[in-house]
């Protein structure tokens, strides 16, 4: 493999011997103007890996309710109580909402400044209950705080309680980006910071619930601390060993405008290939196609992503900050964005047990 850029040499011959990657290596991914030689080096990891395997899933999302009692500075999906666009879903609604093959239920929501824990513990009860054989991942790390804040229940509780009704796995959601700086400027100091972020997936990891991990880019972070913000997750990876994907969320515009204009492929495409490369840790990269876009998504599954998330049905929160993609997506045309970037589609549950191999 040939490099424009000298600095990428000695990473390239740490890739090549299964060494792991220091900060500095991460910051010249980040710095470099040779994308394809970072691009490279990520496939390289991936294909060894899973060779030319990338999954998906048959999901749908459910967001109960948008009021919310935080004021994040990047959100464009939260509403106070009353406010134009505010909702709340029943149990019953939700439950209705799960129909056909849908293998994974994925529910995220506002931080509701009425609803008891009890609520989310039927929610749950109710949604297994009617749906068994639908695997449901729900609450992110800063919901699970929130129920310790408001409630005053402790998350090994609430974790264990959610298990009990039925809950699979979580997401990664909460964690935008681990920087106390970035917390202060953006208002996201009322929910779990780096530290109880991670603590609650380690306590969640060691009562065999798996979770996703995210990182969200494209405003107004350093590319040092996006660096951070990875070494951070592999060091929770090393502790606790839970995260089975890593899911790069591109910061969406429209609704809140923290910058001008979206951050543009090529930076995705970075972002993506060098998450691959430092979470040595980490089993699975997604391209997620809902902020990415379907043709972006496409090409980074030739750096270093393995995965394209599902159908998602209904997401709601990255399309009312402005995401522009369709709201849902059947399965030929998560076949066609694999496909179409040479690779096999293989689709998957909620815990990345294989489901079918579509050659």
């Amino acid at each position: 493999m040939r490099f424009t850029d000298d600095r990428l040499d000695p990473i390239w011959a740490k890739v090549r011997a299964g060494q792991r990657l220091d900060r500095d290596d991460g910051l010249a991914l980040f710095a470099t103007d040779d994308l394809l030689g970072v691009g490279s080096m990520a496939d390289h990891v991936k294909r060894q890996r899973e060779g030319d395997r990338v999954y998906f899933v048959i999901n749908r999302h459910i967001t109960p309710t948008n009021v919310c009692v935080l004021s994040c500075a990047f959100c464009g999906f939260a509403r106070k109580p009353g406010e134009p666009g505010a909702y709340e879903h029943t149990i019953e609604d939700m439950v209705a909402m799960v129909k056909g093959e849908t293998r994974e239920v994925h529910i995220v929501g506002g931080h509701h400044p009425e609803w008891p824990f009890e609520y989310y513990e039927r929610m749950i009860q109710a949604m297994h209950a009617a749906h068994p054989d639908v695997q449901i991942k729900a609450f992110t790390a800063a919901e699970i705080d929130y129920f310790w804040r408001r409630f005053k229940i402790e998350p090994a509780e609430a974790l264990g309680r959610l298990k009990a009704a039925g809950l699979s796995s979580m997401p990664g959601g909460g964690a935008e980006i681990f920087s106390p700086r970035l917390a202060k400027l953006l208002k996201y100091t009322g929910k779990a910071d780096p530290d109880r972020w991670c603590e609650i997936h380690g306590l969640a990891h060691a009562l065999g619930i798996k979770t996703n991990a995210t990182m969200l880019y494209g405003h107004v972070e350093t590319l040092a601390e996006r660096v951070d913000h990875l070494l951070r997750l592999r060091a929770q990876q090393d502790a606790s060993g839970g995260f089975v994907t890593f899911v790069p969320l591109a910061y969406q515009v429209a609704a809140t405008r923290l910058r001008e204009r979206q951050t543009p492929p090529t930076d995705s495409l970075r972002t993506i290939a060098a998450s691959r490369l430092m979470l040595d840790n980490v089993p699975h990269i997604e391209a997620y196609w809902v902020t990415l876009g379907e043709d972006t998504a496409s090409i980074a599954l030739n750096f270093g992503a393995d995965d394209v998330n599902g159908t998602l049905e209904d997401e709601r929160i990255q399309h009312l900050s402005g995401a522009e993609t369709p709201a849902g997506v059947a399965r030929e045309q998560l076949f066609r964005m694999i496909r179409d970037a040479g690779k096999i589609p293989v689709e998957r549950d909620a815990l990345y047990n294989v489901v079918r191999v579509w050659n």
